[in-house]
C-alpha cells in the first residue's frame, strides 16, 4: 500500500513564499504608477506573512511623501508626512538594513512586535515597509511572532520593490525629459505659432510666449479666464485657441457685449419663451448654444448691473432661466470674458459688481499691445502678405527694408487689427514692393519712424480716419475693427 508524502506547514510557507517573489517579480516587471506598485508590494507581504497590520510608504527626493499603502489600520490611513517623522524611519536611514521593535506606537498604532525593512536602492532611500504583529497560521509556532525567515522574506520583496520603484521613476524623469525637450524643439525649430480655424496666432516674442505658455497650461482646465488687452490685441483669437486646447466637445460661442443695445442682450444670453411680446418666437441663448462648449463674452465691462446680476447668477447656479420663462435650463459652459477696460477701477466706483469680477477673474491673462512685442511685427507682415495675396489671388510684393523699419517703430494703437488692415492697404496700392514713402502714406504722413505720435486724442482720430478710409467710409466694418460699437464711433464725432 502506498502512502502520500506529507508536507509540513514550514515546507508550504517556504513554497508560497518563493511562488509569490517569482509572481512579484512578473508583476512589478511592467510600467506601472507608484501608487499601484507600492500597493502590490504590501499586498503579496501580508499574503504570505499575515501580519495584524502592515504600512508601507515612499518619499521622494527631497523627502515629501508620495504613496502610502495600509492593511488592517485603525482609524484610516496614516499620513505620509507622520510615518516619515516616526523615529523608525530615522533608524533604517541610520541603520541602512532591516530592524525590529517590540511594543511601542507607529503612528498612532500600537503593536506588540514590529519588523521594517527600508526600501533602498543604490544608497537612495525611497522608504520602507513595516509589519506590526504576527497572526501565525501554524499553531505549532506557539504565538512566537516574527521568525528569521520572515525578516528575510520581507527583505526579499524590499529588494524587489526598490528595483521596481526605482526604474518606475527613472521612466516618469525619461517622460518630464522628453516633454521638455520637445518644447525647446519647438522653440529651437521656430514653430511658434499657433493655428486656429484657419488663422495663426504669431508668437516669436517672449512676452507674447509667456501669454501662450499660461494659455495652454490652463486650457484643458474648466477654470474661467479673463482676458485683457487693448483693442486689437488678438483676444478672440486667443479664446478660440483656448478652446481648441480645451478639449470639450461642444462649441465656442461669442457674444459682442457693447455691440447690441441691453435690452436684446438679456435674451441673445438666456434665450427667450415664445409669446412673450407680439411675434416673439421661442429661442435658445448663447449659454444654450455653448452647452458642453465654451462662451466668449468679449467687452464683458459694458455690461449693465442688472445683466452682470443674471450672470453672475448663470455661472454659480450653472443654470438659465429664458426671459418670460420659469424653468431652470441646466448648462455646462466654460467662460471666457474679454474687456480692454480697468475691471478694478470700474468695481471701485461700484460701476461693476466685485463678486462677478472674482468669479469671471479665474486665471487673469494680459495680452501685451503690439508695441510690447515688436520681435513678432516682421512675421506677422509676412503672414498677412500671405494670407491676403492668397485671398486674392496675386503675386505677394517685396516689403523693403525702409518699410520694415518704419512699421518696427510705429506704435500701432490699433494694434495687431490695424497692422493687418495696413498690411492689407499697401499690398493692394503697391505695384512691385512695399517702401517706406507707401506706408507712410497710409500711416496719414505721420510715420516718421520715430515711434512717438502726437497727443491721444489726436492719434486716436487720425487711427479712426484711416481705418473709415481703408473701408470706404463704412461706419459697421469701421467699429468692427477698431473693437467698438456703432453708438461709440458716433460719439466721437464719426
Amino acid at each position: 500500500m502506498r502512502t502520500t508524502p506529507t508536507v509540513d506547514f514550514a515546507e508550504k510557507r517556504r513554497i508560497l513564499q518563493l511562488e509569490t517573489l517569482y509572481d512579484l517579480a512578473l508583476a512589478l516587471h511592467a510600467d506601472r504608477p507608484e501608487g499601484e506598485l507600492v500597493d502590490e508590494l504590501l499586498q503579496r507581504v501580508c499574503t504570505v506573512l499575515d501580519p495584524a497590520a502592515a504600512v508601507a510608504v515612499t518619499r521622494d527626493p527631497i523627502g515629501e511623501p508620495r504613496a502610502v499603502a495600509t492593511v488592517g489600520w485603525l482609524g484610516g490611513r496614516p499620513a505620509g508626512r507622520e510615518l516619515l517623522a516616526d523615529s523608525l524611519w530615522r533608524d533604517l536611514v541610520s541603520e541602512g538594513r532591516p530592524l525590529a521593535r517590540r511594543g511601542g506606537l507607529l503612528a498612532g498604532r500600537e503593536y506588540r512586535e514590529l519588523i521594517a525593512t527600508p526600501l533602498a536602492y543604490r544608497g537612495h532611500f525611497l522608504g520602507y515597509l513595516a509589519l506590526l504583529d504576527k497572526e501565525s497560521r501554524d499553531p505549532a509556532d506557539g504565538g512566537r511572532g516574527w521568525s528569521a525567515e520572515d525578516r528575510r522574506f520581507l527583505d526579499s520583496v524590499a529588494a524587489l520593490g526598490t528595483v521596481a520603484l526605482d526604474s518606475s521613476r527613472q521612466l516618469e524623469d525619461l517622460a518630464t525629459q522628453r516633454e521638455r525637450l520637445q518644447e525647446e524643439n519647438k522653440v529651437l525649430k521656430g514653430r511658434l505659432v499657433e493655428e486656429v480655424d484657419g488663422q495663426r496666432f504669431v508668437a516669436h516674442d517672449p512676452a507674447m510666449r509667456r501669454v501662450l505658455e499660461i494659455v495652454e497650461r490652463v486650457a484643458p482646465r474648466q477654470v474661467t479666464l479673463l482676458l485683457r488687452g487693448e483693442s486689437g490685441t488678438g483676444k478672440e483669437l486667443m479664446a478660440k485657441l483656448t478652446h481648441s486646447l480645451s478639449g470639450r466637445k461642444g462649441s465656442l460661442i461669442a457674444i459682442n457685449c457693447a455691440a447690441m443695445p441691453e435690452t436684446l442682450l438679456e435674451s441673445e444670453l438666456f434665450g427667450i419663451e415664445g409669446g412673450v411680446a407680439t411675434g416673439v418666437r421661442a429661442r435658445r441663448g448663447k449659454f444654450e448654444l455653448a452647452d458642453h462648449g465654451t462662451l466668449f463674452l468679449d467687452e464683458i465691462g459694458d455690461l449693465d448691473a442688472a445683466l452682470q446680476v443674471k450672470l453672475l447668477r448663470a455661472l454659480q447656479e450653472r443654470e438659465v432661466t429664458h426671459v418670460g420663462g420659469q424653468q431652470a435650463i441646466p448648462v455646462d459652459v466654460r467662460v471666457i470674458g474679454a474687456t480692454h477696460r480697468n475691471l478694478e477701477a470700474m468695481v471701485a466706483e461700484g460701476e461693476f459688481r466685485e463678486d462677478l469680477y472674482y468669479r469671471l477673474k479665474g486665471v487673469d491673462v494680459e495680452l501685451p499691445p503690439l508695441r510690447d512685442r515688436r520681435l513678432d511685427i516682421p512675421h506677422l507682415v509676412r503672414l498677412f502678405i500671405g494670407q491676403f495675396c492668397r485671398r486674392e489671388g496675386i503675386s505677394p510684393p517685396v516689403v523693403e527694408p525702409d518699410a520694415f523699419n518704419l512699421l518696427l517703430t510705429y506704435d500701432f494703437p490699433g494694434n495687431v487689427r490695424e497692422l493687418q488692415n495696413l498690411i492689407e492697404g499697401a499690398v493692394s496700392l503697391a505695384e512691385d514692393s512695399v517702401d517706406a514713402t507707401l506706408v507712410r502714406g497710409l500711416l496719414g504722413g505721420t510715420g516718421d519712424g520715430s515711434g512717438e505720435p502726437f497727443d491721444l486724442q489726436a492719434v486716436e482720430q487720425r487711427h479712426i480716419r484711416r481705418i473709415l478710409r481703408l473701408v470706404d467710409g463704412n461706419k459697421s466694418a469701421a467699429a468692427k475693427i477698431l473693437g467698438i460699437n456703432r453708438r461709440t464711433l458716433q460719439r466721437k464725432g464719426f
